[in-house]
């Protein structure tokens, strides 16, 4: 089963002054929730292009978990994709737009992703996974408004539903 978290934001931060932010992978540790132990292993500065793999270790429940990204699509200053290449989905495509706003700038992210278990998938994305991510993404909008300014929601609150 296929999920599709989304979230969709204003920060009062120029287009150009976003982009600058969340075009640098050395940010990410910023907008991760402590608890995670977020570490990047890709040697920096990383220059992020189309095909970059950005290599970085999570912590879930002690355990650090290898992750690698690549980027699959790199359209400055208005949009990129990572797609996990290894790591503990079974699926993960997270595609980031930004575009100018009259208050500055439209942040909009949209997670699609798949956990491996088979039979299992959908308690344990019930039971755990789907509260995780909440908590993460609502941790990146908070430290995101504390970088760039208060955020102004365009959508109440994070979401997580079925794809399709």
């Amino acid at each position: 089963m296929i999920y599709e978290l989304t979230d969709s934001f204003v920060v009062p931060a120029s287009p150009e002054a976003t982009w600058e932010f969340f075009g640098k992978a050395e940010n990410l540790p910023r907008i991760t929730p402590p608890s995670l132990g977020f570490r990047i292993h890709t040697p920096t500065p990383i220059a992020i292009a189309e095909d970059t793999r950005i290599d970085y270790t999570v912590r879930w429940m002690g355990l650090p978990i290898p992750w690698r990204s690549r980027i699959v699509d790199w359209t400055p200053p208005t949009r990129f994709i990572d797609l996990q290449v290894r790591g503990p989905y079974a699926f993960w495509h997270h595609e980031h737009s930004f575009h100018p706003h009259p208050r500055g700038t439209e942040c909009r992210d949209r997670v699609l992703y798949g956990l491996p278990g088979g039979m299992l998938a959908a308690p344990v994305h019930a039971l755990v996974v789907r509260r995780q991510l909440l908590g993460i993404f609502r941790y990146r909008r908070q430290a995101i408004g504390t970088i760039l300014g208060p955020i102004e929601p365009l959508q109440p609150d994070v979401s997580i539903r079925r794809a399709g």
